[in-house]
């Protein structure tokens, strides 16, 4: 071999390491700009559905139940969750993956092989989690206060570089969740809020977080396929057909924490609103107050994690001839929960990515019950759409 040949040879050996490593590089660039790194205040039922969900979906590539299997690139695999707050003294302390089955938590387990809990939850303020007639219940039923001092929220969440915050405090508990809002807003992290508290539709929230960058999606998560979806489902059928609304009701009830948290009607007041306003702002007409009621009406013990959902629409098609519907829904309720929150941190990730700020109004519209503007789940669904195909923006 002559000397030119030999300095050929070895200039091309160095190429193809110099090429491997930068394609090795690449490959843990990707690989780190992939994770989503998620914090969870909350380590309820709907919790225990996202992290068990995330497992799940890490192993079973089908996507069989999933609304998305693939967001730009995006899937459940590459959600990391990286901090976790509960005030719960079964959980407080504990790796997340054996908190999220310690009592009162009572949804279905799907998946025990949780590859993604090794962080400690933490503890979190009280304030107003724990409702006064809870202590009148079972302790395998009610929450227990953990004897610790509250971490700083913001401090953790900057510390383990957590991007979105997932907030399932109890509903009713207005001042916890407004303080975690707060602390996503000290840390730059986003704030998906699946409670009924208006934060991301509260116009002074909303203008903090995009002043400050941040893109947050809220309130108050509809379910998969649950109550308010159907409702809304039904209703909007009622508007495009030319069926006038005369009246509808809308009752819910089940065993888990969140339907004993709700026995305090005190607790419910913008829960109903939420819900109320969720089917009426979709009906196209004035419904009188007195001709719409929307809400839980019962705690069952032996129901757990099962909710049930009774729904009334009545009206009058043409020449006033009656049309009534009658509508009962079964399922569980946190997994119903965990299938669009799924979703929303993958779809807020992007909205982190491509530097968007303040609430995501369709984000919001299609995933929640109150969003800051309101739209059909249809119209709300096809913007989501036209995006993920590449033929439209995500706001």
């Amino acid at each position: 071999m002559s000397s030119g040949e030999r300095k050929k040879r070895v200039a091309k050996g160095r190429n193809s390491i110099m090429n491997n490593s930068d394609e090795i590089e690449e490959k843990k660039m990707e690989e780190k700009r992939r994770k989503i790194k998620v914090a969870i205040a909350g380590v309820g039922n709907c919790a225990s559905s996202l992290v068990q969900g995330i497992s799940y979906y890490s192993k079973n590539k089908d996507g069989f139940g999933l609304m998305h299997k693939d967001i730009k690139g995006y899937t459940p695999a590459d959600i990391e969750i990286v901090a976790a707050f509960d005030i719960d003294k079964r959980k407080v302390g504990k790796p997340l993956k054996e908190a999220i089955f310690q009592k009162p938590n009572c949804t279905l387990i799907f998946e025990r092989e949780i590859i993604n809990g090794d962080v400690e939850v933490m503890m979190g303020p009280i304030l107003d989690g724990i409702p006064e007639h809870m202590k009148d219940y079972p302790e395998d039923r009610r929450f227990i206060p953990a004897d610790k001092k509250p971490v700083d929220v913001a401090k953790v969440l900057k510390e383990t570089g957590a991007e979105i915050l997932v907030n399932f405090v109890p509903v009713g508990a207005e001042n916890a969740a407004r303080f975690y809002a707060e602390e996503c807003l000290k840390a730059g992290v986003s704030f998906v809020n699946c409670m009924p508290v208006f934060i991301v539709s509260d116009p002074k929230f909303a203008e903090r977080f995009k002043k400050e960058g941040i893109p947050v999606a809220g309130d108050d998560i509809k379910s998969q396929l649950g109550a308010t979806i159907l409702h809304r489902a039904i209703v909007n059928l009622f508007r495009m057909r030319g069926v006038f609304l005369e009246q509808t009701y809308q009752l819910n009830f089940g065993g888990n924490t969140d339907f004993l948290n709700m026995l305090d009607r005190q607790r419910l007041k913008t829960k109903k609103i939420s819900k109320t306003q969720a089917v009426v702002s979709i009906s196209g007409q004035e419904i009188p107050e007195d001709k719409i009621h929307i809400g839980p009406s019962d705690y069952v013990p032996f129901l757990n994690d099962t909710k049930i959902c009774y729904i009334r629409v009545e009206g009058k098609g043409f020449g006033g001839a009656p049309i009534l519907i009658d509508v009962k829904l079964q399922v569980e309720d946190s997994p119903n929960s965990a299938g669009v929150v799924i979703d929303v941190i993958r779809l807020i990730k992007l909205a982190r990515d491509e530097g968007i700020a303040g609430p995501i109004y369709s984000i919001s519209a299609f995933a929640m019950k109150h969003p800051p503007i309101q739209m059909t789940d249809e119209e709300a669904y096809k913007i989501i759409q036209d995006y993920l195909e590449g033929r439209g923006k995500l706001w």
